[in-house]
């Protein structure tokens, strides 16, 4: 039984299943309510459903893991050799799964540090990977943490939506509220800004405001080592254009991943999201 720093994360981090396995990555599932049913995000919900519920207009909520769930995985965590645990979270802005998290660590068989990066999709993700790179050269549970919040500071994530009301529904847009006056006639640009969803820019049509991600994005990468990663909902056309268009753009590209988002997120953004994560090396 090896002993090492063992990362956990959630399951809104996006992670491809066989990058979590390379790097010995555990992400902790969030809740999808669908009706009076509770699914875990990952596995009991696809994106197909969740897309087809929306559209229906059927009533969908989301939920943070309870601290039992979380004891449950820093106990395996801990059984499998790891002497301590970094657990790395979306913004506590958006959910109440950090605090969870928190909760669940004060009775862990092993330290750990919660961390709430403050992002969320594959802006997490990056910071989770961060981590597992460090742990992996013999790195300690602090130097983990700093590893994935350097990540966290220099990470960028940009969203278009078709429209903001299922935002609005979830009460997940702060200040952008300011936009919904003029919703139907615009193509919102959002960005992560403190770990909550800020307005960027209001464009005028779908295809002016996904020419403009991807320049802010292609701006935002710059010349120097980045990962980006495209994420979308029922959208895969659109994420593999913007992704091929991104990969030939940006001279600094290490590595690109495209990825449909999952239930949880696309809960509050619809059907038609866009989503980029820029990420410095």
């Amino acid at each position: 039984m090896s002993r090492h720093v063992a990362i956990v994360t959630d399951s809104t981090a996006y992670l491809p299943q066989r990058t979590m396995e390379r790097h010995g990555i555990t992400a902790v599932p969030l809740t999808v309510v669908l009706g009076d049913r509770a699914l875990e995000e990952g596995t009991e919900i696809s994106t197909r459903s969740l897309a087809q519920a929306l559209q229906k207009r059927r009533s969908v909520t989301t939920s943070r893991p309870s601290p039992q769930v979380f004891a449950e995985h820093y106990r395996k965590v801990a059984e499998s050799g790891a002497t301590g645990i970094v657990s790395l979270h979306l913004s506590a802005e958006l959910s109440g799964t950090y605090d969870a998290a928190v909760m669940a660590a004060r009775e862990a068989p092993v330290p750990v540090r919660v961390v709430d990066t403050g992002m969320i999709a594959m802006a997490l993700g990056f910071c989770a990977l961060a981590a597992a790179e460090a742990a992996e050269t013999g790195g300690t549970v602090d130097e983990a943490v700093m590893a994935a919040e350097k990540r966290a500071a220099g990470t960028s994530a940009y969203f278009y939506v078709d429209t903001l009301d299922y935002l609005r529904r979830g009460g997940r847009i702060g200040a952008a509220q300011a936009l919904l006056g003029s919703a139907l006639a615009v193509k919102p640009l959002l960005k992560l800004v403190g770990g909550r969803i800020e307005p960027l820019e209001k464009v005028r049509t779908a295809s002016k405001a996904i020419a403009r991600l991807e320049e802010i994005a292609a701006d935002r990468a710059g010349s120097a080592p980045v990962d980006i990663a495209v994420h979308h909902l029922s959208a895969p056309d659109r994420a593999s254009a913007l992704a091929d268009r991104l990969r030939a753009r940006v001279t600094g590209l290490v590595d690109l991943h495209v990825s449909e988002v999952g239930a949880v997120i696309g809960a509050h953004t619809g059907p038609g999201l866009l989503g980029v994560v820029v990420s410095p090396r």
